[in-house]
């Protein structure tokens, strides 16, 4: 089976807009390259480039009308009282994530070429294109490296003295360009302090202040092989070379989420000179093996193999309006797979900021949805890869964001709600705004009030603690981050007319049903999310609390509180009730679907320990796809196959993922299709989701065992793959035949009972493993790797 087949993109032609462009980056610094012919453009990013400053939440009159809505829900007044939120208790939009700039090429040969070809080599996080003209062989490439913090972009041609260009840097935002050297070119910039939210209309959205806004800074070094090189004004004219290299550096002056950009900022200047200066003790080929090796120490963790039709041959846009009208290509899901893992690997690093609703790419001033981290699902989707994908290490950025939260969100609490610990709200950007936003458009509350950002992150502390093991990582990380939010969750509770403890105010993001007056709302009391969300938190605390042997009396406390929670219920319709009554959906197809949180990422709900919950589940997915046309979207086809890998129904898992497939950009970005949307914008959730729920269709370890493709379609009938984390602290290879394990190789990372479930155990090649209720048990010891064989 061949590499290209399921880890290269390649088209026949240039990118004619951003969306068609190819994605590389190394979690801080990012591109999309466009393989032009007459020039070549390369979008650039850089992960604290964003609007605005350090900003506290300051809105004291919040707490003044908390109460006054608590009454108005519990006399079942939900309208009038988020009409009360949405007037009275919202705060700022969040900042806007900016675009830096581009680096242009002006290529000084003929527009007429052939043997066109353009790609990206996922294996080595590298762009290419090459073709011909006037007999001459054109090729170039670039990357960012992670290891030497530059983009370097290599110049080749097949005929002496055949490279000619004209290089030039820009920038929407307000700059400046000028000479360093005859062969360096420096752009200096400024964001703006305030940049309404694009769905904010306003008549000047964009603001520039003196003494306010992020300042950056980008270098471009040329280094020709041969040939001159010439100012022109602020481009560089490269004339007759053999070959080129451009090494390109950039930096802003952020310093932290509390710090003045201005006032207190990094000096650019310095950060990124040192960078390009340092890149130079290094030749072409030395960076770029330096790069290749760093990738792949991420990348090969993993690899994915399907024995099935193999379309190499034809460019993947090709492939994905194939899919679209109904052809089978089970290698372009591998492809959109290893995708995702390569978006991570290129858009979140250890010390860099978390991947955000565009990953890092981001071509505007003004992006949809301020290109913030979205965290009522789609920030958590980013990160449902990294345990189960082998990729641990990337979550980190998501880890440093809880930690400035927890000094963010733990003021807004005490602000706006008079409660200890923290929380956020439903968008956090590089300042780590943690209050409900939209004031100015006031609402609505069905998304702007969801102060549960806090329990759902929380989740992924725990995930990171229950795939390794480290104890360490739970004490000095995992449980003060999670402590927090719990004191937080304790405080907001209140006490109803039956004693159980329920929050109030509450939604189910983003959706709205229809009260008993035949009025649309959206808040409530204790929606299913808050309370499986809450569960799921004092569980996670609890259990810590025991592993590390501290905080007995706290202990019990949420012992006692988790009881009197609200019990998960089944509605009139067989469903999984979204809401603490039997509400009818105003949006019966409506996108989100987070009352099933409980059955993924949740592990509330299986089809084993709880089957009536699951198939209520199953219901609700049911009613959901009835009107899925109306308001169902890429991400949501991502949540889609892991709700239905979760409920062991592969074909159904298998038919999503084919939707999602067949609905990207041609550059496998997620398209975020929605009919309310007059533009489709670039949301890579989905592409992270998706990756994540192929993991969960081979493999899962939520339900106390490892079980072996749980939801393996027909299509996928000979297969293996290598790298999968389980939970307990275990890394499986496998393969099968016929849709059966035939072999697999399990290394315990960890001493403990590793539990194996397939539905295909005829017989066992080891004496190590004992079979006790159709489980297959070994007492692996940390460091062992056990090998299982399967034999008719």
């Amino acid at each position: 089976m061949s590499e290209r087949s399921n880890t290269m993109l390649w088209y026949k032609a240039p990118a004619n807009e951003w969306v068609e462009s190819l994605p590389i980056g190394n979690g801080r610094l990012g591109g999309m390259v466009y393989g032009g012919v007459k020039q070549e453009r390369i979008s650039l990013n850089e992960d604290t480039l964003w609007s605005g400053m350090p900003s506290e939440a300051d809105n004291a009159e919040v707490v003044n009308y908390l109460e006054k809505t608590r009454e108005l829900i519990f006399a079942e007044k939900y309208r009038e009282a988020q009409t009360i939120i949405e007037n009275h208790m919202l705060g700022p939009w969040s900042s806007s994530y900016q675009a830096m700039g581009d680096l242009q090429i002006e290529f000084l040969h003929g527009l007429e070429v052939i043997d066109y070809r353009r790609e990206l080599n996922l294996r080595t996080a590298i762009t290419s294109t090459e073709y011909k003209s006037k007999g001459v062989c054109y090729y170039r490439e670039s990357f960012i490296s992670s290891v030497d913090q530059v983009m370097v972009v290599r110049l080749e041609s097949d005929t002496p003295a055949g490279i000619d260009f004209e290089a030039s840097l820009t920038s929407p935002l307000q700059h400046t360009v000028f000479m360093k050297t005859k062969e360096q070119i420096v752009l200096q910039g400024k964001a703006p302090s305030i940049v309404e939210p694009l769905h904010d209309p306003s008549e000047q959205p964009v603001i520039y202040e003196e003494g306010k806004g992020m300042s950056f800074q980008m270098n471009l070094l040329v280094l020709p092989e041969g040939g001159r090189v010439e100012a022109h004004g602020a481009r560089l004219l490269v004339k007759s070379a053999n070959a080129v290299t451009l090494l390109f550096s950039a930096a802003t002056s952020f310093n932290g989420f509390d710090k003045d950009p201005v006032l207190e900022g990094k000096d650019p200047a310095k950060l990124s000179e040192k960078w390009l200066n340092e890149a130079t003790n290094y030749s072409y080929e030395e960076l770029k093996s330096r790069h290749i090796a760093d990738h792949q120490s991420f990348f090969d963790r993993v690899e994915l193999e399907l024995d099935v039709r193999n379309y190499e041959s034809i460019p993947t846009d090709e492939r994905i309006l194939a899919v679209r009208d109904g052809k089978i290509d089970d290698q372009l899901a591998i492809l959109f797979f290893n995708f995702g893992r390569y978006l991570l690997i290129t858009s979140s690093r250890p010390g860099t900021q978390p991947s955000n609703l565009q990953g890092i790419w981001n071509n505007k001033t003004r992006p949809p949805w301020t290109s913030n981290n979205t965290t009522n699902i789609n920030t958590e989707m980013n990160y449902w890869l990294t345990e189960t994908c082998n990729l641990p290490e990337l979550s980190q950025p998501l880890f440093d964001m809880l930690k400035d939260l927890q000094v963010a969100g733990g003021k807004m609490v005490d602000v706006y709600y008079k409660c200890r610990g923290w929380t956020a709200h439903h968008g956090v950007d590089l300042w780590r705004t943690a209050a409900p936003q939209g004031a100015k458009s006031k609402g609505p509350a069905s998304w702007a009030y969801w102060p549960m950002t806090g329990p759902w992150l929380c989740q992924h502390l725990w995930e990171h603690y229950a795939f390794s093991g480290s104890k360490e990582f739970l004490q000095n990380t995992a449980y003060p981050l999670i402590k927090g939010v719990a004191l937080f969750c304790l405080d907001y509770l209140v006490e109803d007319s039956e004693g159980n403890l329920v929050s109030v105010p509450s939604t189910s993001p983003e959706n709205t049903f229809i009260g008993p007056d035949g009025v649309h709302a959206a808040v409530s009391i204790s929606s299913t999310l808050d309370i499986a969300l809450m569960k799921d938190l004092f569980t996670y605390c609890i259990d810590s609390s025991e592993i590390l042997g501290v905080d007995e009396e706290f202990r019990n406390k949420l012992i006692e509180a988790r009881e009197r929670l609200l019990p998960l219920k089944i509605g009139k319709h067989g469903q999984l009730q979204e809401w603490y009554k039997d509400f009818d959906e105003a949006e019966p197809g409506h996108r989100h679907t987070a009352h099933l949180y409980a059955l993924h990422p949740s592990n509330q709900i299986t089809p084993r320990s709880t089957p009536e919950l699951a198939r209520a589940a199953r219901v609700t997915l049911d009613r959901r796809r009835v009107y899925e046309g109306t308001d169902t979207i890429g991400w949501c086809f991502a949540w889609n196959i892991c709700f239905y890998a979760r409920l062991e129904e592969p074909e159904m898992a298998y038919e999503y993922l084919t939707k999602l497939v067949a609905n990207p950009f041609p550059n496998l970005f997620n398209a975020h299709r929605h009919p309310k949307l007059k533009e489709y914008p670039l949301t890579v959730e989905a592409n992270f989701g998706a990756t994540a729920g192929i993991a969960e269709m081979l493999l899962q370890s939520h339900d106390q065992c490892i079980h072996l493709l749980p939801a393996i379609p027909k299509a996928w009938k000979k297969g293996k793959i290598k790298g999968l984390r389980a939970r307990g602290g275990y890394e499986i290879d496998m393969e099968w035949d016929n849709g059966k394990v035939i072999k697999t190789q399990i290394k315990a990372l960890n001493d403990g009972l590793c539990r194996i479930r397939t539905d295909y155990i005829p017989g066992i090649v080891n004496e190590e493993f004992i079979i006790k209720d159709g489980i297959i048990e070994i007492k692996a010891k940390a460091g062992k790797t056990y090998l299982l064989e399967f034999k008719d």
